[in-house]
Order: structure tokens, then sequence, then C-alpha cells
């Protein structure tokens, strides 16, 4: 799959993409449980375009910006009206 194939709401999106950037961490607070979180928004490209990836805890000391990876079983979903790339609790991150 390309990343200008995605919508919002898409599920089971699996395709190969690079990091192009990575935001400095931050932490978030779970509305559910009250634990808190780490994460770090990483852009990533293919040759039809860019999309926002959320990396969560440990993700975001395994990519760095250049590595190719491979999401599996992830979903789309818009965040403040942008389209974002979700590897979710049953979806996997792979570096190449």
């Amino acid at each position: 799959m390309k990343i200008k194939e995605l919508r919002d709401g898409m599920r089971k999106v699996s395709l190969v993409a690079k990091v192009l950037e990575i935001s400095e961490p931050r932490e978030v607070v779970s509305r559910f449980s009250g634990e808190t979180f780490r994460v770090a928004d990483a852009i990533i490209g293919d040759e039809t375009g860019t999309i926002k990836l959320s990396l969560w805890n440990e993700q975001i000391e395994r990519v760095n910006v250049n590595d190719t990876i491979k999401i599996e079983n992830g979903y789309v979903r818009s965040f403040r009206g942008e389209r974002q790339l979700n590897v979710g609790r049953y979806g996997k991150l792979t570096v190449l």
C-alpha cells in the first residue's frame, strides 16, 4: 500500500516507508488509567507522499531518521484535522 492511498478510518494498513523526521518525545497521561506514556511524532514518506506516524514508548528508541520501516496492521485516523498513521496495540513496526 502507498501513502497517497491512505484514508481516514482505514484499518489493516501495511506499508513500507522512510522516516524523514522525528519530533522530541513528550509525555501524555492516559484519560482512562492515569498512566504516563511517551509519544513522538514521526513524518514518514514514500514516493507518493508523507504522513505523520505516532511512536509510543519503546518504539521511539527503535526508530531513527533515514530508517526504512515496515508497518503491519496499522490504522489511519484524523487527529486535530490531520491524517495520522498509528501502529496500535495489534499492529507491528519493524525497522528494515
